[in-house]
C-alpha cells in the first residue's frame, strides 16, 4: 500500500523502541517450533562456539559478512531457510548455487569450515539451515553491525533446483510493485523490503548487475551513451569512465563496484544517504524511492543514528530467518552441508 504521508524521523525512532519484542513475537508465532536454546541439551554451547569461531575469523577478512549474508539471504528466498543453496547439483538435477542469480555467491567454504567444527563437538544434531542462519548473524555483529535473536530448530531441506532460484530471487532490475509482490510471497512487508535492502551498506555489485541503467536505457534512447536519468549524472560518468572500464577500453563486466562507496565495509546509514542522493547502482535499490512510503522511511532513518536503523534491520532479519522453514520431522540433519545424507547416515 502507498502511504502519501510521509513518516518523520520521530515516528521512524518511536517505532524503533518497540522493535526487539515485535521481532521475537514476530518469530515465535509464525514458527512456534523455531525457539531460543532449541540446542540447549543436545549440543550446550554450539551458538558461543559458532560465534567465537565466526568473529575470529570476520575481524580478519571483513569482507565474510556481505558474503554470510547474502548466502543467508538467498537461501530463504528458495523454498525458505532450509540450507538448499549449500546443495551440489548432481547427476538428477541443476542446484541453486548453480543458477546464474547465485553464480557469484561467496562463503561456501566458511559456512562447511563451521559445520565441521559443530559435527566435531555434535554429530549429527545441529542443521547447516541453523549454523547459516547464526553465522550470518554472527559475521554481521563482528563488523560492528547489529545482531538480533535467532531461534533455532531449522531443518535441512532435500531438493535444491536451479529453476526455482531463477524465479524466487529478487533481480536486480526488478520494480517497486514486481519487489514487494516477490517479498510478499516471502510473507514480508514493505518494510521488510526497505531495512534489508540496507544490507548493501556492506555488499559490492558486479557491473552486469546494473549496465542496463549506464547503457541504452530504455528511457532515454538506444545507444551506449544513454543512462538511467533517476541515476545521478556525474555518479553514471564515473561508472562508466573509470569503475566499469575495462583496460581496452570497452565494458567489464565482471568488475565489482562497492555499493556504499566509502564505507563498505562498516554497518551504517551509507547506503541510504547514497540512495537518497540517487547513487544506488541497482535499479532494485533505485525503486525504493518510486513510493511514497518506501521513501518516507528511507528519509526518516537517515535522520536518526545508526542505532534505529540497525534494530529495524535486526527485526526484518528475525523475520526473514523464519520464513518457511522446515521443523520438526521435516527435512533432515545434514552431516555434510554439499550433499543429502545417504540412506546408511
Amino acid at each position: 500500500m502507498v502511504n502519501p504521508r510521509p513518516r518523520s524521523s520521530w515516528s521512524i525512532m518511536a517505532m524503533a523502541m518497540v522493535v526487539v519484542v515485535l521481532a521475537c513475537g514476530a518469530v515465535t508465532g509464525a514458527r512456534a517450533q523455531l525457539r531460543m536454546g532449541f540446542y540447549a541439551k543436545s549440543c550446550p554451547g554450539v551458538e558461543k562456539m559458532v560465534g567465537e569461531f565466526v568473529r575470529q575469523h570476520v575481524v580478519r577478512v571483513p569482507t565474510v559478512a556481505a558474503a554470510l549474508l547474502r548466502l543467508h539471504f538467498h537461501d530463504c528466498f528458495v523454498r525458505g531457510c532450509d540450507a538448499s543453496v549449500l546443495l551440489n547439483s548432481t547427476a538428477g538435477g541443476v542446484a541453486e548455487k548453480d543458477a546464474p542469480p547465485n553464480l557469484t555467491l561467496r562463503g561456501f567454504d566458511f559456512v562447511d569450515r563451521v559445520k565441521t567444527l559443530v559435527e566435531e563437538a555434535c554429530p549429527g544434531v545441529v542443521s547447516c539451515a541453523d549454523v547459516l542462519a547464526l553465522t550470518a548473524r554472527d559475521a554481521v555483529a563482528a563488523i560492528g553491525g547489529p545482531s538480533w535473536r535467532v531461534p533455532t530448530g531449522r531443518r535441512d531441506g532435500t531438493v535444491s533446483s536451479m529453476q526455482e532460484a531463477l524465479n524466487e530471487i529478487p533481480k536486480p532490475s526488478m520494480s517497486f510493485k514486481e519487489l514487494t509482490d516477490l517479498f510478499a510471497t516471502k510473507g514480508l512487508g514493505v518494510r521488510d523490503l526497505v531495512w534489508l535492502s540496507g544490507a548493501h551498506t556492506i555488499g559490492i555489485a558486479h557491473c552486469s548487475s546494473f549496465a542496463d541503467r549506464l547503457y541504452g536505457h530504455p528511457t532515454t534512447g538506444a545507444g551506449n551513451d544513454t543512462t538511467d536519468p533517476s541515476l545521478d549524472a556525474a555518479y553514471a560518468t564515473n561508472l562508466r569512465r573509470r569503475k566499469c572500464l575495462a583496460a581496452n577500453g570497452g565494458y567489464a563486466e565482471d568488475a565489482v563496484v562497492e555499493m556504499d562507496p566509502g564505507s563498505h565495509l562498516t554497518f551504517d546509514l551509507g547506503y541510504y544517504r547514497a540512495l537518497l542522493k540517487h547513487r544506488s547502482l541497482l535499479q532494485s535499490d533505485a525503486a525504493l524511492l518510486t513510493d511514497a512510503a518506501a521513501r518516507a522511511d528511507v528519509e526518516g532513518v537517515v535522520g536518526g543514528p545508526d542505532e534505529v536503523f540497525f534494530q529495524l534491520f535486526a527485526r526484518s532479519m528475525a523475520t526473514l530467518g523464519a520464513v518457511q522453514v522446515k521443523t520438526g520431522a521435516q527435512g533432515e540433519i545434514r552431516r555434510n552441508c554439499a550433499v543429502v545424507n545417504s540412506p546408511s547416515n
